[in-house]
């Protein structure tokens, strides 16, 4: 029950059907709203009351009595609304149709079933006169606050609305941030801060590096947009052994996707150049002394040390002054000495920063999912290529898992290894990405609820969104890049699915809680990523200690949610020192050799 500023006149609420509020003008609604029964007196019914049960051993007035107090009882039960047979929310006219589209009020509270945004963005609907006001950009029909101030009849029945709990949902939706719940909470970082303080030798070194006009190593990077990432780091890494000005970094073209995009369609390249100012020297192109040189061309073998490095290509380096390097993934050695691994940190998570345009649009999705609270981010790895390339099967039905099966024959070459192990191996032993129902049930026992809102970040998984549903009915309020933008917004990157991809990382690394459902380059980036910004949580799914517990349908749910809880908890991004992880990435964990805290700290 609500009150007006002046206390004077209490409101009662009714639930209206949604064909009728579309049929009736705001004024009639409002008579509607003011149209309320009002009580007898205390004491008139108080004496009533009294009088008959004076007289209550005359049987018919006793039956007259009997009657009167069960129709007292219809009238409170059904003319106060106790039990409304009604939608527990007023259904609400077409003009909420733009909260609803972009996931910014739940399709369930308002008994909506679906809506196109396209048709609800249409001249038709959101005409200036429908809306009473001269103008109004998509943006700020997707606020709360614009819409109660420019829509009155919304104000009045939809905010006002009471939720099951009998609270109003605009106390409600305020609460989100206070009572986050034990699924948000985020990992103890141990205090744990960014600390990039290089060597006195380094810092001596630098000037005579950044120097150099004699030497410059050209790189080409292949794969996707985060495999290309990595190689950038060693890239730059190299150049810095080698003494030698880096050359923007060339992309070549994806095979798969077919992106054709440059560096600097991407990344921010003179912020790129300027964060690596004292440390290597980067230019856009090879010297006009430079440009008819032939250039010594390597490949190096997996994992080469800085000594391998210098002794393969330094003597000819010096003689042609160009050096061509193609294919650097995992080719540098991971256990690098200490500037050296600090340099990756300030390449990876300082350096490579998205294009202007890229990062706007990035930050703007993530602003949209932030609007009610903390969001989760999932990478979906259900692409078909994923499925092919894994060796594992989809389980969408006979005829996906046949499809797959198929192109697996035909192109063996697909397989990343182990080929000797069945689907079922492979799945035990965690090499497979989890499956909607998977994600489902591993989130549900970690305690998300079900308004958890999610940013589902990947390509289109294989059988089309048909594919998420497990996930959908479970966690409605699931939404992808498509959904959130605004008409034309993602038309620039459409087809480009590095710059796609990009999108899908800022979103991913923004998010309050971020979960791969496989392994992976952006996994791992993202790991490395959240961690250097102060251990943000990352659920690191345990596939092969939790997979057995969920082919056991006999386990109660109650101690299948306790044990799924258990083998994660200390899967939630806490800090990882990569000193007990040798051989692993310092840009996944970058613990100790980039980061440290009061206790380690050594100026």
């Amino acid at each position: 029950m609500a009150k007006s500023k002046n206390n004077a006149k209490k409101l009662s609420y009714i639930s209206v059907p949604s064909h009728i509020i579309n049929s009736i003008s705001s004024s009639s609604i409002q008579s509607l709203l003011d149209e309320t029964p009002k009580k007898s007196s205390y004491r008139t019914s108080s004496q009533f009351f009294i009088t008959t049960l004076s007289k209550w051993k005359n049987p018919r007035l006793f039956f007259y009595f009997t009657l009167f107090f069960i129709g007292l009882f219809v009238i409170f039960k059904f003319g106060f609304n106790l039990e409304t047979p009604f939608p527990s929310y007023p259904c609400a006219t077409k003009l909420q149709k733009p909260l609803i589209s972009n996931g910014f009020d739940s399709k369930s509270k308002l008994g909506v079933v679906s809506m196109n945004k396209d048709k609800i963005f249409s001249s038709a609907v959101l005409s200036k006169s429908e809306l009473g006001v001269d103008s109004m950009k998509k943006d700020e029909i997707l606020k709360d606050e614009t819409l109660s101030k420019s829509l009155p009849l919304i104000s009045n029945v939809m905010l006002q609305a009471k939720g099951p709990s009998g609270v109003d949902l605009v106390d409600q939706e305020k609460s989100v941030e206070v009572d986050k719940g034990e699924f948000w909470k985020q990992p103890d970082g141990l205090g744990y801060k960014p600390c990039l303080d290089f060597s006195g030798d380094y810092r001596r070194d630098s000037d005579g590096v950044v120097k150099n006009r004699k030497r410059y190593l050209m790189v080409v990077v292949s794969g996707g947009l985060n495999q290309q990432r990595n190689q950038i780091v060693d890239a730059v890494v190299i150049a810095r052994i080698l003494g030698a000005a880096l050359v923007v970094p060339i992309l070549q073209v994806n095979v798969i996707w077919g992106d054709e995009s440059e560096f600097a369609d991407i990344f921010d390249f003179e912020h790129f150049k300027n964060v690596l100012a004292n440390d290597v020297r980067v230019v856009s192109s090879l010297p006009s002394t430079h440009l008819m040189t032939k250039p010594v061309e390597g490949s190096p073998p997996l994992h080469v040390t800085p000594s391998w490095i210098r002794g393969r290509y330094l003597r000819k380096f010096n003689r042609e002054g160009v050096l061509l390097l193609r294919g650097l993934d995992s080719r540098l050695t991971k256990d690098l000495p200490s500037d050296l691994q600090k340099l990756r940190c300030k390449v990876a998570f300082s350096a490579l920063r998205f294009a202007k345009p890229v990062q706007e649009l990035g930050n703007k999705i993530a602003e949209r999912m932030k609007t009610k609270g903390p969001y989760l981010a999932l990478h979906l790895r259900m692409e078909k290529d994923v499925w092919v390339r894994t060796g594992c099967l989809p389980g969408l039905s006979a005829e996906f898992d046949e499809i797959v099966k198929n192109e697996r024959i035909q192109r063996p070459e697909l397989l990343t290894g182990r080929s000797n192990m069945t689907y079922h191996e492979r799945k035990m032993a965690g090499l497979c990405p989890l499956s909607a129902m998977d994600v489902t049930r591993l989130l549900k026992a970690l305690g998300a609820q079900k308004d958890a809102r999610i940013y589902w970040a990947g390509g289109q998984p294989f059988g089309g969104k048909e594919a998420l549903n497990p996930l959908m009915q479970e966690f409605p309020h699931l939404y992808n890049k498509e959904d959130l933008a605004l008409p034309g917004e993602l038309e620039p990157f459409e087809k480009k699915a590095s710059l796609m991809a990009a999108i899908d990382y800022i979103v991913s690394e923004k998010s309050d809680v971020f979960m791969p459902s496989h392994g992976g380059n952006m996994g791992h980036a993202l790991q490395g990523h959240r961690a250097y910004a102060g251990h943000k949580k990352y659920i690191t799914p345990n596939k092969r200690q939790m997979l057995p517990y969920f082919l056991n349908p006999s386990l109660p749910e109650a101690e299948f949610n306790s044990i799924v809880r258990e083998l994660h908890q200390n899967s939630l991004g806490q800090p990882e020192l990569r000193t007990s992880k040798i051989g692993r990435d310092v840009t996944k964990y970058p613990v100790p050799e980039c980061m440290c805290n009061d206790s380690h700290y050594d100026s």
